[in-house]
């Protein structure tokens, strides 16, 4: 069973979701991007949606640079090997697609890559938000373009405004 809880952060409304192997969806929410819970998904807290939401405020707060929690997000082999290869990139660093997809031995892969990236159903977590466009630029984010900025604002990480 997949059980899902709201908090309120620093950084506005998140929910988090988590299963018996772990967590399965950290989304932010708010009137532009309603929440999605899946209609399997039960209204509740567990220890583990408690642990990563206290991970996440200390995280906001500059307190935190790793996440120690159990993942175990949906997706194709792929997408998996995409989201295992972000949590490659080191808390206030960033990559570009093309260094991904090179990193997963697939440098014609790009697109796919920044597909599986934008599938990332943990974020933060599993940290999308640190792969930027070639020249330094900020691209897509599922949280919006200013909340990207502001998680790599937040690690200490450049790129262009």
């Amino acid at each position: 069973m997949i059980y899902f809880k709201s908090y309120s952060t620093e950084l506005g409304k998140v929910a988090v979701a988590a299963g018996p192997e772990g967590l399965v969806s950290v989304q932010f929410y708010d009137a532009q991007r309603p929440l999605r819970p899946k209609t399997d998904w039960r209204s509740g807290a567990t220890e583990l949606t408690e642990l990563a939401a206290q991970q996440l405020r200390e995280y906001f707060a500059g307190q935190r640079r790793q996440f120690q929690l159990p993942l175990a997000p949906p997706g194709t082999d792929f997408q998996r090997r995409v989201w295992d290869a972000l949590l490659q990139i080191p808390y206030g660093e960033t990559r570009s697609y093309g260094q991904q997809a090179q990193l997963l031995g697939q440098p014609r892969a790009i697109r796919a890559v920044g597909r599986a990236n934008g599938a990332n159903p943990v974020a933060v977590i599993i940290p999308c938000h640190r792969v930027i466009g070639a020249n330094g630029s900020l691209t897509g984010y599922a949280g919006g373009l200013s909340l990207k900025a502001r998680l790599l604002t937040l690690e200490g990480a450049g790129f262009k405004g």
